[in-house]
């Protein structure tokens, strides 16, 4: 039997025209892998053009995972059993955190395989190096819920939850809700509680900015349509 092959996970940038901030290790490793999961074909095929120009794109296998295709993981099992390698591309950032890398990682766990993460940029940690907020206690949520009562709710339970356990909250939301995200922040959070807008990290328009609730209010950044990520320290 033919020994299990391994996963290897692969950061990609977090902004366009950013692949400075790629190591260069994950070339190299990259050429020798014909089986990749990516969550979005083209961006992941002009990510690899982009690491290695002479790269045949047309003989790899991209198989689709995001949040309405979830992997295939019968298909991931079988190609780990072949001694096959596999990539697995997030759409920005490192794969497996905050999206369904985690499955494939999960089968190559449950037959014995090799799981090797690779070093790159991500947003969340990076965010909270730069925000000056707690990062020995620190919890990432993801989304907050969309609509107005929940969010509010979620909003209310995070500030609350960051104050008795001096924690650190992060959390994402589609770039073109951001500014309302934002605008519920300050309206339901206390004056003195702290929130960091961390955005375009990495890019040409990278802004993170730490201040008080209060001091927020009297400039509030455009962040339509930006990646950012939200992180909140109550005092």
């Amino acid at each position: 039997m033919a020994q299990a092959g391994k996963v290897y996970l692969i950061p990609t940038v977090l902004s366009p025209d950013t692949l400075h901030t790629i190591p260069a290790y994950i070339t190299p490793v990259v050429q020798q892998i014909s089986v990749f999961f990516v969550e979005n074909e083209r961006t992941a095929r002009r990510y690899l053009k982009a690491l290695d120009k002479s790269i045949n794109i047309d003989a790899l296998q991209l198989l689709l995972m995001h949040e309405n295709h979830p992997p295939d993981t019968a298909l991931a099992k079988q190609i780990l059993l072949s001694g096959k390698d596999i990539g697995v591309i997030s759409e920005a950032g490192c794969p497996a955190i905050a999206d369904p890398g985690h499955l494939v990682v999960q089968v190559a766990h449950a037959i014995n395989a090799q799981v090797i993460p690779m070093v790159g940029p991500n947003s969340m940690l990076l965010a909270l190096m730069a925000s000056g907020m707690n990062g020995q206690n620190f919890q990432f949520v993801g989304y907050l819920p969309v609509k107005p009562p929940e969010r509010i709710k979620a909003i209310r339970d995070l500030e609350m939850q960051s104050q008795k356990k001096q924690q650190t909250q992060l959390f994402i939301e589609t770039p073109y809700r951001n500014n309302q995200l934002l605008k519920d922040i300050l309206d339901n959070c206390k004056d003195t509680t702290q929130v960091c807008v961390a955005a375009d990290i990495t890019g040409p328009e990278e802004f993170i900015r730490t201040k008080s609730v209060k001091a927020w209010k009297q400039q509030l950044p455009e962040l339509h349509k930006k990646p950012a990520i939200f992180l909140l320290l109550a005092q």
